[in-house]
């Protein structure tokens, strides 16, 4: 008796369940092999996003970073070469700068 007709799927199965299971293991997140080390860039490196602050530690920074996400403000703080930077989008700059001297005076 033939056994190829139920050997070829089999096989064809096998093989693609391989295939997904690579695919998988290639395009899922925080399984790297290789851990990623932080660089720091200078502030002009960040794209559109503009400095507005420089906070003197990072608990500062999270504090005002919390005051303008409590605003509406998306934010990002940043370890730069030349320090802490508060980062946001162009259009929210001056919004961002009112609300932390609101805050700070």
């Amino acid at each position: 008796m033939d056994r190829s007709y139920l050997l070829t799927p089999l096989v064809g199965f096998a093989v693609v369940a391989v295939l997904a299971a690579m695919l998988r293991w290639t395009f899922s997140r925080g399984h790297s092999l290789v851990a990623r080390v932080p660089r720091q860039s200078t502030p002009d490196d960040y794209g559109l996003l503009v400095a507005i602050a420089e906070p003197a530690d990072r608990a500062a920074g999270r504090r005002l970073c919390q005051v303008l996400v409590a605003d509406g403000i998306r934010c990002t703080l940043v370890d730069t070469t030349e320090g802490l930077r508060l980062m946001v989008w162009p259009p929210d700059e001056e919004a961002a700068k009112s609300v932390l001297e609101r805050h700070q005076g």
